[in-house]
């Protein structure tokens, strides 16, 4: 067996190496400010010089590895990901998509009809 391969790194700590943690304070929250939000989903296809996404637990259907990599890689330069790291690690590992059933399909039909 050849040893002199690194051992593979799982997709969280190749993530936890890009991220600096900053944590605030409940009494600190004002001081972020919202300035402008693109879901996800709308900003597929696009790329943004600085870009940040938040990942939580309140989240949780959305907690996806393709939902995060597609949020990283609309930052060109920056991304800031504010949130709660088992969200984060969650979302990593989970590589499996999930159907929705919002019954869009059955409204159509009534008003079909």
């Amino acid at each position: 067996m050849n040893n002199s391969s690194p051992r593979p790194h799982t997709p969280s700590e190749e993530i936890a190496g890009l991220v600096e943690w900053v944590t605030y304070d409940f009494g600190e929250l004002d001081e972020v400010s919202l300035a402008y939000a693109v879901t996800i989903h709308k900003s597929q296809g696009s790329e943004f010089p600085a870009a940040v996404m938040p990942v939580a637990m309140q989240h949780y259907m959305l907690l996806q590895r393709n939902l995060i990599y597609t949020g990283i890689t609309r930052a060109k330069r920056l991304l800031v990901v504010i949130g709660q790291k088992k969200a984060l690690g969650l979302a990593v590992r989970n590589d499996q998509s999930h159907k929705r059933y919002s019954g869009l399909l059955s409204s159509l039909k009534e008003t079909g009809r």
